[in-house]
C-alpha cells in the first residue's frame, strides 16, 4: 500500500512539474523584424497602410506587425496585415478577424475555405476566405494562421494546436496573417484572382521572418 501511494504521489509530481514547465511562457522571436520586410513581392510594391493606433496595439498584444497596402497596378491593390506573437501564455492571444470586422463596422456575409497552391510547399494551404461587406463597399478577405511552419485556416483548430505545442514543446508563438483585396466592377471573381496571386507572391517572404 505505502509503495502504491509513493508511487502516486511521485506520478503527481512530476506531472505537477511537467505541467508548470510547459505553462511557463518561452518567448520565441522573430527570425528578422518585419521592418526587414522587402516593399517588393513580385509584381506588387508595398507602401505603409495608415498606422495603428496605440490603443489598437494594445488591444492586439502584438509583439510585431506589418500592415501594408501593396499595388499591382494603379486599379490592383490589396492589403496585407501580419500581427506575430511571441508567446500567447501571459493574455495576449490572437484576435480572430471574425470578431474584429464587425466591430470597424464591415459584415461578414459569406464564409469559405480555399486552397492555395504557394512556391515550395508540396501541398496547397488552405485558408479562410470571407466576404465582407460596409454599406456599398465589398471585400475579399483571405487569412489564416501560422506557426511553426503550419498553416491554419480555422481558427478554433489553430487553439488546439497551440495547446499542444505548449505542452510538447514549449512553445505558443504565432501569427495571423490577412489579405484584403476590394470587390470592384470587375466582380468578386477578379478579387478572388487577386487576393490569391498576391498570397502566392508574398507568402515566401513570410517564412524569411517567422520562426519554422
Amino acid at each position: 500500500m505505502t509503495v502504491r501511494l509513493f508511487t502516486l504521489c511521485a506520478c503527481f509530481l512530476l506531472s505537477a512539474g511537467y505541467i508548470g514547465y510547459a505553462m511557463e511562457p518561452e518567448e520565441v522571436p522573430l527570425r528578422q523584424p518585419f521592418s526587414l520586410m522587402p516593399e517588393r513581392a513580385g509584381r506588387w510594391v508595398g507602401r505603409p497602410a495608415e498606422p495603428l493606433t496605440q490603443p489598437v496595439l494594445d488591444v492586439l498584444g502584438v509583439d510585431d506587425h506589418v500592415n501594408r497596402v501593396y499595388y499591382g497596378s494603379p486599379s490592383e491593390v490589396t492589403a496585407l496585415y501580419v500581427g506575430y506573437y511571441q508567446s500567447q501564455r501571459e493574455g495576449d492571444t490572437m484576435h480572430s478577424p471574425m470578431n474584429c470586422l464587425p466591430g470597424s463596422g464591415w459584415l461578414p456575409i459569406h464564409t469559405s475555405y480555399v486552397d492555395v497552391t504557394v512556391p515550395d510547399r508540396a501541398t496547397p494551404i488552405t485558408v479562410k476566405r470571407v466576404v465582407i461587406e460596409k454599406g456599398l463597399d465589398r471585400q475579399v478577405v483571405l487569412y489564416w494562421y501560422q506557426s511553426h511552419g503550419r498553416v491554419i485556416g480555422n481558427e478554433y483548430w489553430s487553439k488546439v494546436v497551440m495547446v499542444y505545442d505548449a505542452f510538447r514543446f514549449n512553445r505558443s508563438d504565432a501569427a495571423l496573417v490577412r489579405v484584403v483585396a476590394p470587390i470592384t466592377a470587375e466582380g468578386e471573381a477578379a478579387a478572388d484572382r487577386l487576393a490569391v496571386e498576391f498570397v502566392q507572391s508574398v507568402f515566401p517572404q513570410l517564412e524569411y521572418h517567422l520562426p519554422s
